[in-house]
């Protein structure tokens, strides 16, 4: 019986690992598209906002711009 969960354990280890490895070369690979648009004269930073805008719900983004107006006007700013 413990080599039976010895080899699940060891099975999903390998899996996670394999997964890691993966995720890595998509984080790299999303760094090189990054790059490219840098270097096509784009605002990374700008995309990096709306691609994270894009993820949200968008009753969450209405909420977010709403905060983020009621701060700036606490603020006094534009």
């Amino acid at each position: 019986m413990a080599d039976s969960a010895d080899d699940r354990l060891r099975l999903l280890i390998e899996r996670i690992e394999r997964l890691e490895e993966e995720k890595k070369g998509i984080s790299d690979d999303i760094k090189d598209v990054y790059a490219v648009a840098k270097a096509t004269g784009y605002d990374v930073k700008v995309m990096r906002i709306i691609v994270r805008l894009r993820k949200m719900k968008p009753d969450d983004r209405r909420e977010q711009k709403c905060v983020v107006e009621t701060y700036k006007n606490a603020l006094g700013i534009d």
